[in-house]
């Protein structure tokens, strides 16, 4: 509790388990971030607006409650940490969060996400990457579609209610090119064969281009060459237990799809009706 709150003296380092919810705190203590051992955090119910790359550093952290704070976004840095290998429950609900960046899938060891009450306009596109991910809570957001590797999730409970989903377009938005630009080409060339990059090596803003290029319905890749298409999914076929979408009893949503050909567009145009 507030009064409890160590001031004069340093949390000991064999802490497993820290618990400073309702402590008024501003900012995450870097006295934390000296307990190597520690396996669950909870800052819940603070005044936290922004969290320290540092936090990365717990190698052992698996547990991180954030819930009812003032942040407005999850750094790269952190989803680029040892989290990766080591965080399993993960709660950013009632904060300010607008989206998550695309990196935050390479927290693969994710089993528990809430992100009920915040500002949500988009999942992160390649969300299907987080594969062991088995709770997902994202109620009350602004979601008004979800990303097509949506479908790759294979969940125990999923809460999407209160999200402001949009009736799917009953028309493609079609941005081809042909013959597609060398930019083009070699963006699809280097994902596709999976050729290592970084910013060492190519411009930044060629690697962001890269780290959101779209996925194709077919599994490969575009970058602004593509078809786009809306379709909806009944949530029951990545979830045991859906919360209902709305209050009319719905559990479908909408899902947009992209396409790098037309080809690919056809051959899917079923799964679109």
């Amino acid at each position: 509790s507030k009064k409890d709150y160590p001031l004069s003296k340093n949390f000991p380092y064999s802490l497993e388990h820290l618990q400073t919810s309702y402590c008024g705190l501003v900012r995450v203590d870097m006295r934390m971030l000296c307990l190597k051992n520690l396996r669950k955090l909870d800052l819940s119910h603070n005044h936290i607006k922004k969290l320290p790359a540092t936090i990365g550093d717990l190698i052992h952290l698996q547990e991180l409650n954030l819930n009812d704070n003032h942040l407005e976004s999850f750094s790269v840095a952190l989803c680029q940490s040892t989290l990766q290998k080591s965080l399993r429950s993960l709660d950013l609900s009632k904060n300010k969060i607008k989206a998550l960046p695309v990196q935050f899938c390479q927290l693969r060891e994710l089993t528990d996400l809430k992100l009920d009450d915040n500002e949500l306009i988009r999942f992160p596109f390649k969300i299907g990457q987080l594969t062991n991910l088995r709770f997902l809570s994202a109620a009350r957001n602004k979601l008004p579609f979800l990303p097509s590797e949506f479908k790759n999730l294979s969940l125990e409970y999923l809460d999407l209610f209160g999200n402001t989903f949009e009736q799917p377009e009953v028309l493609p938005v079609i941005m081809l090119q042909t013959p597609l630009t060398l930019l083009e080409s070699s963006a699809r060339t280097i994902l596709y064969n999976r050729i290592p990059y970084s910013s060492h090596i190519i411009p930044f803003h060629l690697c962001r281009d890269l780290d959101t290029a779209k996925t194709c319905v077919c599994g490969r890749f575009c970058l602004s060459c593509f078809i786009q298409g809306t379709s909806t999914m009944n949530l029951h076929s990545v979830a045991h237990t859906v919360v209902l979408v709305d209050n009319m009893g719905g559990t479908e949503a909408p899902v947009i799809s992209y396409f790098c050909s037309l080809a690919c567009y056809v051959n899917s145009c079923d799964m679109l009706k």
